[in-house]
């Protein structure tokens, strides 16, 4: 094995999944280039004792590259959070310790004494904004080689939804479908009956107080397997952004949207949906998605049926104001 040019410690935090699996992949890839027989362990914090952690840490007869992944190190408990950091302040030959923290304050104190040790930190911070969104689509099309029109990207966000993964999934067919070249007439050939088909397609209905398209889309999206969750996630960010689009007036979409944290073709149009609600049936609406949203995780034994109970309820309420 050559010179490892690797940190030898690094922290991953954040709770973004994808983005978190990702920066482990490329501490492996990259500790691979080094040494292509590199071996990758993973552990889970809450599973190690100290002694397991030393010996899991410990050089090779033959210093072999290694790369150990102590995943949720926020679970750990006070004896091993200590030996973590112990052991980073030393680490053997040859071995690569990447340490995946959820961030927030549990076991905060040793992802600070990580740092503070030189530990190589990526942040895979929660992407919760459309914006942030927008801003994946963008750069993953740019990872990949291609480029993509403004206007492209909303309709992929309206078309896929807002999980990462399939965002990152439907933009690596869409480069490649395109030859690296996207636009919006390429976005809208591809998902012509998945944006049919999608959570946000009954959002739209349901904002309208179209009660029968509103089912007609959900029973078509629950034919084609779109989760229920994805529904549900697409009924609540509907009602929150007429809430905070209502809120923030008649303003120019352009000057709000880094105020509202969402794109200015998404504000122009929910500036005129808005004129079709009262706060009344807006806050009955509100109430009805956060329902559905704890229904569909569990808190029902039918998601199907608790999801057209919520479009029944959410569509009343725009009509019977």
């Amino acid at each position: 094995m050559g010179t490892m040019t690797v940190a030898p410690v690094q922290l991953v935090v954040g709770e973004e999944e994808l983005l978190v699996e990702r920066a482990v992949d490329a501490v492996a890839a990259e500790v691979r280039l080094d040494d292509p027989a590199a071996e990758v362990r993973r552990y889970r914090a809450s599973e190690l004792t100290p002694v397991d952690l030393a010996d899991v840490l410990s050089p090779s007869l033959f210093a072999e590259g290694r790369v150990v992944v102590l995943q949720a190190a926020h679970e750990a408990g006070k004896e091993l959070a200590t030996a973590i950091v112990d052991q980073s302040a030393d680490p053997a030959d040859g071995v690569v310790l990447v340490v995946v923290h959820a961030g927030g304050a549990r076991n905060k104190a040793m992802a600070d004494a990580l740092r503070k040790v030189g530990a190589k930190v990526t942040t895979c911070a929660r992407i919760t904004r459309s914006e942030e969104r927008s801003d994946f689509v963008r750069a993953e099309v740019r990872r990949l080689g291609g480029k993509i029109e403004p206007a492209a990207i909303g309709v992929v966000l309206e078309s896929v939804g807002s999980d990462l993964r399939e965002l990152a999934a439907a933009t690596g067919q869409l480069v490649a479908d395109t030859g690296g070249r996207v636009d919006e007439a390429a976005v809208r050939r591809y998902y012509r009956g998945k944006a049919e088909s999608s959570g946000f397609a009954v959002a739209d209905k349901v904002v309208a107080g179209d009660r029968a398209g509103a089912l007609e889309a959900l029973r078509w999206a629950q034919a084609l397997g779109v989760p229920s969750v994805l529904v549900a996630d697409a009924l609540a960010d509907a009602m929150r952004t007429l809430a905070k689009v209502g809120s923030a007036g008649r303003g120019d979409p352009n000057r709000l949207a880094g105020t509202l944290g969402m794109p200015p073709w998404k504000i122009r149009r929910a500036q005129r949906e808005v004129r079709g609600w009262n706060p009344t049936a807006l806050a009955a609406a509100f109430a009805a998605a956060a329902q559905v949203n704890a229904d569909v995780k569990g808190a029902a034994a039918d998601a199907g049926y608790a999801l057209e109970r919520a479009v029944l309820r959410m569509c009343a309420a725009r009509n019977e104001q």
